[in-house]
């Protein structure tokens, strides 16, 4: 008997460019994805949101400071508030900081300079939604693409909401304590400025990111059995 695939939402705001990619690769990993466009007021049932990359509102203003007041959002902060599993992926991150669903900001790069490369990660815990396929100290290669992602942290933050570090002499954007990943203080939600979406088939150079989507696929089939 297979297992039953858990229902993941891929927000699609305008000016995303990696909903698709981000749609392919949950279904790669076993789970079924619902487009979902950012005008829309409710979720559908699904077990699982992502906020994918792109450049949403094209990044007037702030990245992020546009798309948080969508429709769609309001959904998502209740869902999440209601302890669902949400992923917000480089421009989703910054949607998510902007949401107030994350802690700190996404400023400009350091180098003010666009980013595009393959970069190495440590995975800093395994006992998340998000990182269970994962082993503490795991170095991970997942590709950047970003010209905000150099991340500031309030001064309150707690190490146990970092997710994700850069890897020794690998921080592209020049984010404080080299945080490539942070979790909400449940731990229910996480913003990741890598694209773990790039990253499932090892033909493109790296399937590291599939242990990150995977991780999440497997939290959402678990809430889907705990309701059945």
């Amino acid at each position: 008997m297979s297992e039953v695939a858990p229902r993941v939402a891929v927000v699609i705001f305008p000016g995303s460019n990696d909903d698709r990619d981000a749609a392919w690769a949950l279904s790669a990993l076993g789970a079924e994805p619902i487009l979902l466009w950012h005008g829309e007021e409710e979720l559908p049932p699904v077990d699982a949101v992502v906020l994918p990359g792109g450049v949403s509102y094209g990044d007037y203003l702030r990245c992020g400071a546009i798309a948080r007041f969508s429709p769609a959002m309001h959904a998502v902060t209740a869902f999440a508030a209601d302890g669902g599993l949400v992923l917000g992926i480089c421009n989703g991150f910054q949607i998510l900081c902007e949401a107030g669903l994350l802690p700190g900001v996404l400023r400009p790069n350091a180098s003010l300079e666009f980013v595009c490369a393959d970069v190495a990660i440590r995975v800093e815990r395994t006992d998340t939604a998000f990182t269970t396929r994962c082993e503490e100290g795991q170095e991970l290669v997942i590709p950047v693409k970003h010209g905000e992602g150099c991340y500031h942290a309030p001064d309150d933050m707690a190490d146990d909401q970092i997710a994700f570090r850069y890897a020794p002499g690998a921080n592209p954007n020049g984010s404080e304590r080299d945080i490539a990943g942070v979790l909400n203080r449940a731990g229910n939600v996480l913003g990741l400025m890598p694209h773990p979406e790039h990253a499932v088939d090892p033909l493109l150079g790296s399937g590291d990111g599939a242990l990150v989507l995977a991780s999440l696929v497997d939290a959402a089939r678990e809430r889907l059995y705990a309701r059945a």
